[in-house]
């Protein structure tokens, strides 16, 4: 068992490829170091997606997340790379990233990034009352 940072994301294969559906994820550890400072930056990342053929396996994203740890990042750009990375990996229908970083100096910040397969139709919404 690995117990060290690693940006290798590993998938297997979606169980359910003939229906959406929204897969969950939400890391409230996620550290990094501000740029400018040196000092660290915390967030809570929330991920939402909707798989096709293949599916983020939780203990390679928790070693990827880990690898940021050490490095410089501005919310917005380590976001992003968030996105990047993972639909490199797994190439979802659809996926959402909401980074909610802690108070640093009275300010708040969220960054919110997306990703849709240009060939996917999402499923219209369900009201329920």
């Amino acid at each position: 068992m690995s117990t060290k940072p690693s940006k290798q994301l590993e998938t297997f294969e979606n169980p359910q490829l003939d229906i959406d559906y929204t897969i969950r994820i939400e890391t409230p550890e996620f550290t990094c170091l501000c740029p400018k400072t040196g000092q660290p930056d915390f967030a809570t990342i929330h991920i939402e997606y909707v798989p096709d053929k293949l599916c983020i396996e939780l203990k390679s994203f928790k070693l990827y997340i880990w690898a940021f740890r050490d490095e410089g990042a501005f919310h917005e750009a380590v976001t992003n790379q968030i996105l990047d990375d993972l639909c490199k990996a797994c190439q979802p229908r659809f996926m959402r990233i909401s980074a909610d970083f802690n108070v640093r100096g009275g300010v708040y910040t969220t960054v919110v990034a997306e990703h849709r397969d240009p060939d996917w139709q999402p499923q219209p919404a369900v009201s329920l009352p």
